[in-house]
């Protein structure tokens, strides 16, 4: 909690550092005229659901387009796909010969926190196919996913995505994800 809030911190004086007066090309603010935006993430972060809750790698890569259409739609205004790799060894952090690799498509919703423009929030709500690896035949599974986030703005194109994630996968209790990652967006 100490950390997220020491990003967050530091995310906020470095946007308040490039300049505070609001201007039509303010970086920190969105476009008015544009309804559509494409988000490519690459997150870095670490699951908790071995056993004895020992901390194991979690990386995640997808391609996200916000609809216009789509604003005032209560579970989402952002279509998702993605790509995520969890190291599910019993040893290492970063990766074992068992691991999943998991395919999701979701739904994200983006909201305006108030008296910001440099933070923002988000929902996001994934299904996908796990694939489970290393044993001598690989298992696919049904997973699901609940996402919270903050979205630190540092320009225009520029952010930084921290996020809290809550998986389930079948035959296998749920479990939590803590992530960082990078988004640039056009």
């Amino acid at each position: 909690m100490r950390t997220l809030f020491a990003v967050l911190t530091l995310a906020t004086a470095m946007t308040r550092a490039q300049g505070t007066a609001p201007s039509p090309q303010d970086p920190a603010k969105p476009p008015e005229s544009s309804d559509t935006s494409t988000d490519l993430f690459v997150m870095f972060g670490s699951d908790f659901d071995r056993p004895g809750l020992v901390p194991r790698a979690n990386y995640n890569i997808g391609i996200g387009h916000t609809f216009g259409f789509l604003k005032k739609d209560p579970l989402g205004d952002e279509l998702t796909f993605a790509y995520t790799y969890e190291n599910s060894g019993t040893r290492g952090f970063l990766h074992t010969d068992f691991g999943e690799h998991t395919e999701s498509a979701g739904v994200m919703k983006n909201f305006a926190i108030p008296k910001t423009k440099v933070v923002t929030g988000y929902t996001w709500l994934q299904t996908g196919i796990t694939t489970y690896t290393g044993n001598p035949k690989l298992e696919n599974r049904l997973d699901s996913g609940v996402s919270l986030g903050a979205i630190v703005h540092m320009s225009r194109s520029n952010s930084i995505w921290i996020q809290e994630s809550y998986s389930k996968v079948v035959s296998v209790p749920w479990y939590t994800t803590s992530s960082i990652g990078y988004t640039y967006s056009w």
